[in-house]
């Protein structure tokens, strides 16, 4: 008997419950939020519904065509199972329009895709900087302080959103070939 079991046992009057159904699979989520300078990161999962920065990348976005941040974040990803899910916020325009800066963010997050051959989800992002500045608006934090997490309480922000509303979620790129 698993310890499930048991445990539903001594809870039931000592008749074994089932265990329950298998939670949605992947259970795991990196987020990442894209920057010109640096790139927030944080890391959510199914089980408790809670996103959390993960840290920065401090590789601007256009150094070397992209290349180096792209490299960078492989870092990240490889290490994560195989069945976590990997989300980038695009940012949209306020109409719902994709503007330059979400076609550069989709191209990025393509090329990504296919160096690690793996899916990406891109997520709205709009209003996620402020939800995070909001976080950090009464935490003391001197504004320089405040731009080192910035990004990576933005990326929980968008792991926030993509948990919570399946709308958010604007397309799946899979890799090339």
């Amino acid at each position: 008997m698993t310890f499930e079991h048991i445990y539903s046992a001594q809870n039931t009057g000592g008749t074994p419950v089932p265990p329950s159904p298998q939670l949605p699979s992947p259970m795991r989520i990196l987020a990442i939020d894209l920057g010109d300078q640096r790139t927030g990161l944080a890391r959510a999962d199914r089980i408790t519904n809670i996103a959390s920065p993960a840290g920065l990348v401090e590789v601007p976005i256009d150094h070397d065509q992209g290349n180096r941040l792209l490299d960078a974040l492989k870092v990240h990803i490889v290490p994560e199972p195989m069945d976590a899910e990997i989300i980038i916020g695009m940012p949209l325009n306020m109409d719902d329009t994709i503007g330059p800066r979400a076609k550069l963010v989709k191209a990025f997050a393509q090329r990504l895709s296919d160096l690690v051959g793996r899916p990406i989800i891109l997520v709205d992002e709009r209003r996620t900087s402020v939800a995070a500045d909001a976080r950090m608006s009464q935490t003391g934090l001197t504004h320089k302080q405040k731009k080192m997490r910035r990004d990576a309480i933005a990326a929980a922000a968008i792991a926030e959103a993509y948990l919570t509303d399946p709308d958010s979620i604007i397309e799946t790129l899979n890799p090339a070939g």
